[in-house]
């Protein structure tokens, strides 16, 4: 059985129509399953599919007459929406032609395409940019707001615990994910009245959702493995994914310096060889690409703008997984359990500190 098309922004990243048709063409080879619709400048796309047989059997093409830059603001590429490849991609999730839409490009305008056209869902103020990353433990981490919203009050990132908590289900397997609190420090004391304030409302209402939540995680300890869904406002979470990315950059080019030094380093580097292997499948973003904009009527994934192919056939693999998976209905249920009007700040924490003093 195949399932629901996932729409393509075949013009979306630094390198364009090649690259995500080469990744749309290795996700195919990989899924029989999937089909596509590509959206993007019709020509230069049945160019690209003339290399990709099994992709062009699987896809419908359509014709977007133009591009969002990088450069582009969201209200520009709100304005051009109707015309071009990302919106056209997005709408067509909204308008039921597909059941997913995938875009390597600018992430603010994606943002703000995909929450117009699709809404968010009841309960939802805002929707979160989640990516994965990777860790020391056995599975891969949620973290998110990685970006789309840079100011959040305690609603929001309670709103975001639960829809991280869903998605590390559906990618971890995890009955009971660990989900905590991005700070400065794990005392309750350390931080913003919002972090406390979310904190003692995901404790409230951690017993009627599928979470395990204690409190708060530093930034250092992120990969350790000790936790499986790290929520925070999109400005930190940014800085924090750039820092994490920039380490891995700069530890993956010391080792490559440190063994090209000498010729004993270089006889190291043969013998370590399958270890630093090992190191550069989990340091490569390509191996983990596909963010998720939690929170919509509809499934919108982000791929990294300098993914190659091998990640844009992972972002689509994320997207495929998401709709097999039911994540939206998953978020709804969630937010049934606790209810809309308990998770505004200070509401169900404050109404059990309020029946505890009576």
């Amino acid at each position: 059985m195949s399932l629901p098309r996932i729409a393509i922004d075949a013009m979306g990243g630094d390198v364009g129509v090649r690259v995500m048709i080469e990744g749309a063409a290795l996700a195919r080879r990989r899924h029989e399953r999937f089909q596509f619709l590509l959206v993007g400048d019709e020509e230069r796309i049945n160019a690209a599919l003339e290399m990709h047989p099994n992709l062009r059997a699987a896809s419908e093409v359509v014709h977007a007459p133009d591009v969002i830059s990088g450069e582009d603001k969201p209200s520009q590429a709100l304005r051009r929406a109707k015309t071009t490849s990302m919106g056209m991609a997005v709408d067509a999730v909204k308008q039921g032609a597909a059941g997913a839409a995938v875009s390597a490009g600018n992430t603010g305008a994606l943002m703000a395409i995909a929450k117009l056209s699709l809404r968010t869902l009841p309960g939802i103020d805002r929707p979160a940019l989640a990516a994965l990353l990777p860790t020391l433990g056995d599975n891969d981490l949620v973290m998110l707001d990685l970006g789309a919203n840079t100011e959040c009050d305690a609603r929001n990132l309670v709103q975001f615990a639960i829809m991280g908590a869903a998605y590390s289900r559906i990618v971890t397997g995890l009955e009971a994910p660990r989900v905590r609190l991005l700070n400065i420090g794990t005392e309750e004391i350390k931080g913003t009245d919002t972090l406390r304030i979310a904190a003692n409302e995901l404790k409230a209402a951690s017993a009627e959702l599928a979470m395990s939540f204690e409190n708060f995680i530093e930034a250092d300890k992120i990969n350790r493995g000790e936790v499986d869904v790290v929520v925070t406002d999109g400005f930190s979470g940014n800085i924090a994914l750039k820092a994490v990315e920039g380490t891995a950059r700069f530890v993956a080019d010391l080792l490559r310096r440190s063994f090209a030094s000498s010729l004993r380093s270089k006889i190291g580097f043969l013998i370590s060889r399958p270890a630093t292997e090992l190191l550069k499948h989990h340091l490569d973003p390509n191996n983990h690409n596909g963010a998720v904009f939690l929170g919509l009527n509809g499934v919108v994934v982000k791929s990294h703008g300098s993914a190659n192919a091998l990640g844009v056939a992972n972002a689509v693999a994320v997207a495929a997984r998401l709709l097999e998976e039911n994540l939206t209905q998953r978020i709804g249920t969630d937010l049934a359990r606790v209810g809309a009007d308990n998770l505004r700040p200070g509401g169900r924490a404050a109404a059990a500190k309020s029946e505890g003093s009576e």
